[in-house]
């Protein structure tokens, strides 16, 4: 960092901007192999936020990388800054006071705790979507894990390269047993349970 350059406050908290909202800030981060249903939970997850009236914001994998991180592949090394940068993201939404989605494969254990330690404590809930490998690759909705088998995509999670489970998620889906109806009413309860969304005023 440049050493003249200086941190501003703000006059408007992020406590009031949550307030405001009739809610508390949370970073929901979505992990798992491609395939898993981060991205499809998060959507649905999404649509059901908004339609109770609650502020969200959905980031994507895929669509962050026509963007903000459309200058970096998929080696190890741009993986991790990838996850960097969508933590400082998804730090700024939850500063605004809104409940931030981030469906990414982040495979590395400390990229996510990288992420979690920008946030307050217990603003950073870890879902890990446990889809077994198998069903994943068997679902193959992009062609990636055929292409990875046939060598022509490098680095792929599952394949070539590993991914680190969490050892402590908050909360655990696999979408082979459950629908997505049954994966949207398990985070919305749990965002009740602890009274990250409010009733409506």
């Amino acid at each position: 960092m440049a050493p003249n350059i200086v941190w501003h406050d703000h006059k408007v908290t992020r406590a009031e901007r949550a307030d405001l909202k009739n809610q508390d800030p949370c970073l929901l981060w979505f992990t798992g192999f491609s395939g898993s249903g981060k991205s499809t939970v998060a959507n649905a997850l999404d649509v059901a936020l908004h339609r109770e009236g609650y502020h969200t914001f959905l980031l994507d994998g895929d669509n962050v990388r026509h963007g903000l991180n459309r200058d970096l592949g998929f080696s190890d090394e741009d993986r991790v800054e990838n996850i960097r940068r969508i933590g400082e993201v998804s730090k700024l939404f939850a500063d605004a006071g809104m409940i931030v989605l981030s469906a990414f494969i982040s495979p590395f254990a400390s990229d996510r705790r990288l992420v979690r330690n920008m946030l307050p404590s217990g603003e950073f809930i870890e879902v890990f979507m446990d889809t077994p490998l198998e069903v994943c690759e068997e679902r193959d909705p992009k062609g990636l894990y055929q292409r990875a088998r046939k060598g022509e995509i490098k680095h792929f999670t599952g394949i070539d390269s590993p991914y680190e489970r969490p050892a402590h998620p908050e909360i655990i889906l696999d979408t082979s047993t459950l629908s997505v109806d049954d994966c949207v009413e398990n985070l919305i309860a749990y965002l009740r349970e602890r009274n990250m969304i409010k009733p409506r005023r």
